[in-house]
């Protein structure tokens, strides 16, 4: 089993910002994915960013520019960087990895992220 552990949310004033962290731990062979889905009221959640073990990141288009995801690997922990933040980045933020080779998803409790206008 792998248990993650999230930190870093809060309210912040658009423009502002914010760093979330999402560490790793338990049995875990090998990290395949590590990323940042969020969910905002009434919608589906969605990806923020995610960073593969080969280094590839994706981004969604919406946060390009603004956010920087980044993983130390020796920490089991992966960042999220969020400047520039708009109100319509208000909204749960979740950790998400995935582990071993049966890619088997795992998910962090979610953090609140309020950004006011």
């Amino acid at each position: 089993q792998v248990q993650l552990v999230e930190s870093g949310g809060g309210l912040v004033q658009a423009g502002g910002s914010l760093r979330l962290s999402c560490a790793a731990s338990g049995t875990i062979v090998s990290i395949n994915v590590m990323g940042w889905y969020r969910q905002a009221p009434g919608k589906q959640r969605e990806l923020v960013a995610d960073i593969r073990s080969g280094g590839r990141i994706n981004y969604a288009d919406s946060v390009k520019g603004r956010f920087t995801i980044s993983r130390d690997n020796a920490k089991k922990t992966v960042y999220l960087q969020m400047n520039g933040l708009k109100p319509e980045d208000t909204a749960v933020y979740y950790c998400h990895v995935v582990s071993g080779i049966y890619d088997r998803a795992y998910w962090g409790q979610g953090t609140q992220v309020t950004v006011s206008s």
